[in-house]
């Protein structure tokens, strides 16, 4: 008859081999577990270098392609906007070097620029709008209308200075008289939504150099910018709208632009600026404006062709 001791150690000895079956198992199975992700890690690291090398060859690749962009700059846009004339608006967040490098395009391609004049953060800041509104009408020129569709302030603040600042497509002269645009301008300057040194003058044509887009859609920032740009448009004979690829996402101003078939079929926009050939094809936009196209350039969202064709000035 088996005791009780003898059944306790009975017990004991099952529990401790079950004890020593776990650890040896646990053990094995961490040494294959630890394999596995010593293996991961490995194909892990693998495709990264891989991912490494690919994205290091594709940079050289575009470097590339700008060094010979900027080199055949004189080649692809000499003479295309001769003696035509252009003016340059800046957003709040439009990178210095492609402001730069736009204003020597069109050097490059013969155009004159007119000014420069900067859009200050409450010029498209939706919360400003009564204020930009109200300063707005009491400047509009004796005699002058502005149309009647667009009452946001963006279509309001272009289509008053569409009409100061571009020149008439019909018969290539100024509108308002140059005591009439510097009360515009200066109203605006002293109000805080515009920015510019020596008063500009009206020109044939206009470029918007806008960003990234990252706070476009505060406050109906990009939306603004957009519709500014489309009533400019409505009172000259080309506008341009050139930023980089963040401002084709989201609420940016390429983005409002090209989700609105009005704006798309009368604005031209470029959404690669960083690039040397944004830079080119912003400038080229411009001739295609003059000839009554439109176009959406570039390789961000709803771009149709990555640029255009010289034409002929």
């Amino acid at each position: 008859m088996i005791s009780l001791r003898q059944h306790a150690v009975s017990i004991a000895a099952i529990f401790l081999a079950l004890a020593i079956g776990v650890v040896l198992g646990s053990q094995t199975l961490a040494a294959d577990l630890l394999s596995g992700l010593r293996s991961d890690k490995a194909a892990l690291r693998e495709q990264v270098d891989d991912l490494t090398e690919r994205n290091q060859r594709l940079t050289e690749q575009a470097d590339a392609a700008d060094r010979f962009i900027a080199g055949s700059a004189g080649r692809i846009l000499g003479g295309v906007l001769a003696d035509r004339s252009v003016i340059v608006f800046t957003t709040p967040d439009a990178d210095p070097a492609d402001v730069e490098a736009v204003g020597n395009g069109l050097a490059i391609a013969g155009a004159s620029v007119t000014g420069r004049i900067a859009l200050e953060d409450a010029f498209l800041d939706a919360a400003e709008g009564d204020r930009l509104r109200t300063a707005l009408t009491n400047t509009i020129p004796a005699g002058a209308q502005l149309r009647t569709g667009g009452v946001d302030q963006g279509s309001l603040a272009g289509d008053l200075l569409g009409l100061t600042l571009l020149l008439d497509p019909a018969t290539g002269q100024a509108r308002t008289s140059p005591q009439e645009l510097a009360l515009v301008l200066e109203t605006l300057r002293g109000g805080g939504f515009l920015a510019y040194g020596d008063t500009p003058a009206p020109a044939q044509l206009a470029v918007l150099v806008t960003g990234d887009g990252a706070a476009a859609g505060e406050n109906a920032r990009g939306a603004n910018a957009a519709r500014f740009a489309g009533a400019l448009r409505g009172r000259g004979a080309g506008v341009v709208v050139a930023g980089r690829a963040g401002a084709a996402e989201g609420q940016g101003p390429l983005a409002v632009v090209r989700g609105d078939s009005a704006l798309t079929a009368v604005l031209t926009t470029v959404d690669n600026l960083d690039r040397e050939i944004g830079r080119v094809t912003a400038v080229l936009g411009l001739s295609e404006q003059l000839g009554g196209g439109a176009g959406r350039y570039g390789t961000g969202a709803r771009a149709t062709s990555l640029t255009l064709v010289a034409l002929p000035g």
